[in-house]
């Protein structure tokens, strides 16, 4: 059983804020997501034969595409036959 001082620890690690006043919600929903794994423990598993591996992936086909003078002509900014985006930091 969690603990709602336990939900906001794991709260705080996930970077989320949970209003007080919601607290107890999230705690007994965190507490009824365990009891399903609770009861996903005692199903047993038969003993089940390896099945042979296969790729189930296409194989790679080279098709027509835009050149890069066309691609580039959609972008609002470009540098050095790239598209140019705002920094991130």
């Amino acid at each position: 059983m969690v603990l709602e001082n336990e939900v906001e620890g794991i709260a705080r690690l996930a970077d989320i804020s949970i209003e007080k006043d919601k607290l107890a919600g999230f705690t007994d929903q965190f507490n009824n997501i365990l009891d399903y794994f609770d009861i996903l423990d005692t199903v047993e598993q038969e003993d089940i034969e390896e099945a042979e591996l296969f790729n189930v992936l296409r194989e790679d086909e080279i098709t027509p595409s835009l050149s890069q003078e066309d691609a580039l002509s959609n972008a609002d900014d470009t540098e050095d036959g790239y598209i140019k985006a705002p920094k991130v930091m």
